[in-house]
């Protein structure tokens, strides 16, 4: 059965540190027959920021037209969702801090309107990988966008328990996740944790 996979390239920055660690991950799982991938560049696509004005609590629907609306379906259905960003400041990186503001129209759907976020078959079926990279040599350095990354996934219909989490620190130029020494050992294991999740919350389907 087809595993779909649902890929954001978080960085401002294409083909950085997060985005090439992203990379080690997709060409793992595209390795398993059944994954089909499916790939964004938030930096490439136009997904502006919430404007706060709670319309969607209205009627579920986002009133910004921008490319987000096409990637609503695909988060809904998508069995595994992955987040790429690298941190900045301590946080996520504006572009995508934008893409999990957004997905306020969902927490309308679900809290607001009572509506089903994704759909029945798939609901406690779903798994994330959140990946990122950042400069600074710090244990702590990735703990500020944790939460931030719980609240994304727990929207998408992910369960914490459901997240896979790869990180690594102290790499600031552009490219030295490559000489990482562990960095591709790292995402394969990722992606075959993520892969067996999935199959396990499917009953081996």
């Amino acid at each position: 059965m087809v595993i779909s996979v649902l890929a954001f390239a978080g960085s401002p920055r294409r083909h950085g540190n997060s985005e090439t660690l992203l990379d080690y991950l997709l060409e793992d799982l595209n390795s398993d027959e059944e994954v089909v991938i499916e790939k964004f560049a938030l930096s490439d696509i136009d997904v502006r920021p919430c404007r706060g004005c709670n319309s969607c609590e209205k009627k579920g629907e986002c009133v910004i037209k921008d490319d987000f609306q096409t990637l609503i379906d695909k988060i809904e259905s998508a069995d595994i969702i992955v987040l790429s960003a690298p941190v900045y400041c301590l946080g996520l990186c504006s572009q995508a801090k934008a893409l999990i503001d957004r997905m306020q129209v969902f927490r309308s759907r679900k809290y607001v309107l009572n509506m089903e976020i994704v759909p029945p078959e798939k609901k406690g079926k779903k798994a994330g990988v959140f990946i990122s990279t950042a400069g600074q040599d710090w244990d702590w350095v990735f703990d500020a966008v944790i939460p931030t990354v719980k609240c994304f996934y727990h929207l998408a219909g992910v369960k914490n328990r459901d997240i896979e989490y790869l990180m690594i620190n102290n790499v600031d130029a552009k490219g030295a996740v490559e000489a990482h020494p562990d960095a591709k050992r790292l995402a394969e294991e990722a992606a075959a944790s993520v892969l067996k999740k999935v199959r396990v919350l499917r009953g081996g389907e």
